[in-house]
C-alpha cells in the first residue's frame, strides 16, 4: 500500500524568517566597518557603499530566487536542475561558507565581549565546542531565538546612529585612490555583508504559503519578499550610517585600524556615549551592554551556521552526494558525523588561523560568494524558469559581477584559494567513493535517450474511506497502543491510520523536487510497524493505512496530519523519556493536548 503524500509543516511566518535572516545578515556590519576601515581608512565610505549596493542587489534577486523555488531554493536545489555535479560544487562552496561563518563569528564575539588575545583562540573553539553538543539534541525554537535577539541588535544600531547624528561631518572624509585596481581589492577584501541570503532561500519549503496558494501550487512570494526587504534595508542603511559615523569621530576619539578593527560598533557607541553625556563612566556602560547584544547575536549566527551545515551534509549524504554513514541518526534525530564535522571543522579552521579576523575574513568571501554565483548563474541560465527579461538581465549582471569578486579573491588570496581547494577536493572525493560504493557510475547520453530511460513518476494515491469513525495512531513501536487502536478501528468499523514520525533534528535546505520522498520502506523501524499493523488489518478486517513523515518538531506534525486527515480520534502512548531529554526536547503529548483542534477526540494510552 503506498503512502500518501506528507509535506514538510509549513510554519514560518516572514517575521520569524526575518529574523533567521537577520541572525546571519545582520551581523555582517559588527565586523563589516571595522575591515573596511582598516584597508581604506577615511577613503573606506565609498568602498561601505560599494559593498551595500551590491548586498541590496543580491537581496532582491534572491526575492526572486524564492520564488521561482517555493520548495526550497539554495544552491543545491538551483543547480541541481541543470547538474547534479554542479549542485555538489555549490553545496562543497556552501559548507566552506558555513565553517567560516561559524568560526568568524565566534570569534568576533569573543572580541566583543572583551576576551584577551591570549585566550582568544581557546575562548573561540570552546564556546564552538559547547554549541555543537547543544546541537547534538537538535535546534529547536532557533526562529524565535533569534527574533529576540534581533529586537535588542535593530535597537543598538538605532541608539548608536541617533547619538552619532549630531556629529555626523564629512570633513574627515577622503576621496578614494584613482587608481580602480586598488579600489577593486579593498571592495573584495571587505565583501563580507552576503552571508544569510542562502539561508532565506533554503527556508522557502517551510514558509506560510501566500493567500490563495495551495500545498499542490505552492507559493512564497509575498513572504518571502516581506522576509527580506526590511532586513535589506536595515543591513544597507545601518551599515552606511555605522560606517560614516565611525568616520566622523573628532580627533582624539577616532578608531585605531589595528586596535578597534575587530569590534568597531562597541567603540563608536562608547566613543559617541562619551561626546554626548561626557561622563567616562556612562560611555563604558553603553559600551559593554553594545558588546553584549552584538556579541550575543553573533552567538546565534553561530548556532545556526552549525545547524544550516549539518542539514546541508546530512542532505548531500541522503541523496547519495556523500557517504551513506553521513545520515545515521543518534538518538535525538541528529546525524552523528555531520555532527562531528560541523563542529569540528569550524574549531580546526579557528586552530589553523590562530583566531585571527583578517585571516578568516578572507576564508570567508570565497565560499559565501561562490555559493551566490553558482546560484544566481544556474537561474539565470535556465531557460525552464518562468522570470521576467528584466529580472533576467538584473539577475545575469549580478552573476558576472559576483564572478569577478571569486576570481580576484583566488587570484589574490592564495590562503582562500588553498581553503576552497581543499574542502571541495575532499568533498568530491567523498562523493566519487560514496558513488562507487553504491554501485554507480557517470555516463553521459543524449536527451531523447535520456527521456525514454526516465522513470514513471508514481501515480496519486486517492483514499477511498468507508462508513465509520476514522482513527489515527502515533505509533513508536508494536506497543500496546498500537493493539488498542486496531480493536478501537475493528469495533467502530472504522479506518485506521498508522503513523510513524521519523524524528529528524537538522535545519535541512531546500530539498529539489527531483528527490524521491521518504518512505517506510527503506526504514527497518517503521517497516516492522507497518507490516505487523497491515497484516492484523487483513485479519480482522480493518482497513489500515500507513503514513510516514520526517520531521524535526512531532507535534506539529502530528497536529498537522491529523487535521489533514479529517480523524475523529488520536491515539498516543504514554512518554517514556527521562527527564533531562524532557527538559530539552519538549513533552510531544502536552503540546498535543494543548492544540489539537476541538473536533478530534485524543486517547492517550497508558
Amino acid at each position: 500500500m503506498d503512502t500518501p503524500n506528507v509535506h514538510r509543516p509549513r510554519n514560518v511566518d516572514w517575521k520569524r524568517a526575518a529574523a533567521l535572516l537577520y541572525g546571519d545578515w545582520g551581523t555582517s556590519k559588527a565586523y563589516v566597518i571595522g575591515l573596511a576601515f582598516f584597508y581604506a581608512g577615511f577613503a573606506s565610505l565609498p568602498i561601505i557603499i560599494a559593498v551595500c549596493t551590491l548586498t541590496a542587489l543580491v537581496g532582491y534577486n534572491y526575492t526572486i530566487v524564492c520564488k521561482l523555488f517555493p520548495d526550497g531554493g539554495g544552491v543545491y536545489s538551483a543547480a541541481r536542475s541543470q547538474s547534479r555535479f554542479l549542485a555538489a560544487i555549490g553545496a562543497l562552496l556552501l559548507v566552506a561558507n558555513f565553517i567560516v561563518t561559524a568560526a568568524l563569528s565566534c570569534n568576533s564575539a569573543m572580541h566583543y565581549i572583551g576576551v584577551p588575545e591570549r585566550q582568544l583562540a581557546a575562548a573561540t573553539m570552546t564556546l564552538i565546542l559547547l554549541i555543537g553538543i547543544i546541537n547534538g539534541f537538535g535546534p529547536k525554537h532557533s526562529g524565535s531565538v533569534a527574533m529576540w535577539l534581533a529586537v535588542p541588535t535593530v535597537g543598538v544600531v538605532l541608539l548608536i546612529i541617533a547619538m552619532s547624528i549630531p556629529h555626523l561631518t564629512t570633513e574627515r572624509l577622503q576621496p578614494p585612490p584613482r587608481d580602480f585596481i586598488v579600489n577593486w581589492k579593498n571592495f573584495v577584501a571587505v565583501i563580507l555583508a552576503l552571508s544569510g541570503v542562502e539561508a532565506i532561500a533554503n527556508l522557502t519549503g517551510v514558509m506560510k504559503l501566500d493567500p490563495g496558494s495551495t500545498i499542490d501550487r505552492p507559493s512564497v512570494a509575498k513572504t518571502a519578499r516581506k522576509a527580506i526587504l526590511p532586513v535589506a534595508a536595515e543591513v544597507v542603511v545601518g551599515t552606511v550610517l555605522l560606517g560614516w559615523a565611525m568616520l566622523s569621530l573628532p580627533p582624539g576619539h577616532s578608531p585605531d585600524p589595528q586596535i578597534h578593527r575587530d569590534y568597531m560598533m562597541r567603540f563608536i557607541a562608547e566613543q559617541y556615549a562619551l561626546l554626548n553625556f561626557g561622563s567616562p563612566l556612562v560611555g563604558r556602560i553603553i559600551g559593554v551592554f553594545v558588546g553584549i547584544v552584538v556579541a550575543l547575536l553573533l552567538l546565534s549566527a553561530v548556532n545556526t551556521a552549525i545547524a544550516a551545515l549539518i542539514g546541508l551534509i546530512y542532505l548531500l549524504g541522503r541523496d547519495g552526494e556523500m557517504p551513506r554513514s553521513f545520515t545515521r541518526l543518534n538518538p535525538y534525530g541528529v546525524p552523528w558525523w555531520p555532527l562531528i564535522l560541523a563542529t569540528g571543522l569550524p574549531i580546526l579552521t579557528v586552530a589553523v588561523t590562530g583566531a585571527d579576523m583578517e585571516s578568516l575574513a578572507r576564508l570567508y568571501a570565497i565560499g559565501v560568494v561562490g555559493a551566490i554565483a553558482v546560484n544566481l548563474g544556474s537561474c539565470s541560465f535556465n531557460r525552464q524558469l518562468k522570470m521576467s527579461w528584466f529580472n533576467r538581465i538584473i539577475m545575469s549582471i549580478t552573476f558576472l559581477v559576483l564572478s569577478a569578486v571569486e576570481l580576484t579573491i583566488a587570484r589574490l588570496n592564495h590562503d582562500a584559494l588553498f581553503f576552497a581547494v581543499c574542502v571541495l577536493g575532499i568533498g568530491l572525493g567523498l562523493r566519487s567513493y560514496a558513488q562507487r560504493r553504491a554501485g554507480l557510475r557517470t555516463v553521459t547520453v543524449s536527451e531523447e535517450i535520456a527521456a525514454r530511460v526516465a522513470p514513471e513518476s508514481a501515480p496519486a494515491f486517492d483514499l477511498q474511506l468507508g462508513p465509520g469513525q476514522t482513527i489515527m495512531v502515533a505509533a513508536r513501536g508494536v506497543t500496546p497502543v498500537l493493539r488498542f487502536a486496531l480493536e478501537e478501528a475493528r469495533l467502530r468499523q472504522g479506518t485506521l491510520y498508522v503513523l510513524y514520525v521519523k524524528e529528524l533534528a537538522v535545519t535541512m535546505p531546500g530539498t529539489p523536487s527531483q528527490s524521491s520522498p521518504p518512505r517506510w520502506q527503506h526504514d527497518p523501524q517503521a517497516a516492522e510497524i507497518m507490516s505487523t499493523a497491515i497484516r492484523l488489518g487483513e485479519q480482522h478486517q480493518v482497513p489500515v493505512v500507513p503514513v510516514y513523515a520526517v520531521s524535526d518538531d512531532p507535534a506539529t506534525t502530528i497536529l498537522d496530519l491529523a487535521a489533514t486527515f479529517g480523524v475523529d480520534i488520536l491515539m498516543l502512548g504514554t512518554p517514556q523519556r527521562r527527564r533531562l531529554v524532557q527538559l530539552l526536547k519538549g513533552n510531544v503529548v502536552q503540546q498535543v493536548a494543548r492544540n489539537l483542534p476541538e473536533n478530534i477526540q485524543l486517547v492517550i494510552h497508558g
